[in-house]
Order: C-alpha cells, then structure tokens, then sequence
C-alpha cells in the first residue's frame, strides 16, 4: 500500500465519476425539490404546527448531512490506478473466479464505499477480497471463512 492509499480512501474512476454524479444530483435538482416544498409548506401559514413544513425541514437535514458525508468521500478519495498489463487479480479488475462449489462469480475489485456484491463489486477489504487481491490466473485460493475454509480458483482476469 502506498502513503496516499493509506492516507484516504481507495476508489475506482468509475467509483469516483459515479460519487461525483450523485453529488451532483443532490445538490442541484434534489436541493431545488426540498427548497419548493419549504416554499409550498411556509405558504400553508402558521409554521409551529405546520407539519409538511417540519418533514420538509427534517428531509433537508438528511439531504445536507448526505451530501457532507459524500464530499467529505471525495475529499478522502484516492483514485487507484488500474495496471491492465497485469494477469492478478488487483484493484479495479474484474475476475472471474470459481468456488469450491462449483459456481462461478465475476467480480470487480474495488474500494469498500463502492463494494456491492449483488452488483459484481467486491471490496478489496473484505476477507475475500483481501485474500484473492493480487493472486494470478490458475491460482487457487484457500480462505477461513465463518462457516470453514473455501477455495477460490481465478479462473481469467480482465
């Protein structure tokens, strides 16, 4: 790991760009979509026991607060170079890996604020994700899990 990787938070470009699309959602349309319902809200009257105005109030809380926690990623974020020269299974590559059951997954290593499995994206910080990072094509991985040791084979690295 390097000083800058250690310093911040590992990401992918495309975890970034899509960071960067989501702020910027938040911040452009969903703003003006809570500033409308205020406006809508205040001109109801009495604002001490208007409650579309007090929901409306606590929806903008949790949208700033969403919106804090993304810049405060991005400042943090460390763009991790992809190396495609590389037959390892390293960060920001996509395996296809077969299990000790015989199923085959195909996943994309990448940072834990980007991981979703459902989605193909492992993080790099998981048990898994650690055990395999950096292991080449043909290996075959052993790793302790909860419910026993599995053996991972990567099958091709893209």
């Amino acid at each position: 790991m390097t000083d800058s990787e250690e310093s911040g938070e590992s990401i992918t470009a495309e975890g970034l760009a899509q960071l960067e699309t989501e702020l910027a959602e938040l911040e452009g349309p969903a703003r003006e979509k809570i500033a409308e319902r205020l406006k809508v809200a205040r001109e109801l009257g009495d604002l001490k026991e208007n409650a579309e105005y007090h929901i409306a109030k606590e929806d903008q809380a949790h949208l700033e607060t969403k919106i804090q926690r993304l810049r405060e990623r991005q400042r943090n974020a460390v763009v991790v170079d992809v190396d495609a020269s590389s037959d390892a299974f390293a960060f920001g590559r996509t395996a296809k890996v077969t299990d000790d059951a015989g199923r085959t997954h195909r996943w994309t290593l990448v940072g834990s604020t980007e991981a979703n499995l459902a989605e193909g994206r492992l993080s790099a910080e998981s048990p898994v994700g650690q055990a395999l990072r950096n292991h080449r094509v043909g290996e075959t991985v052993k790793i302790a899990t909860p419910k026993g040791e599995r053996t991972f084979t990567i099958d091709s690295v893209s």
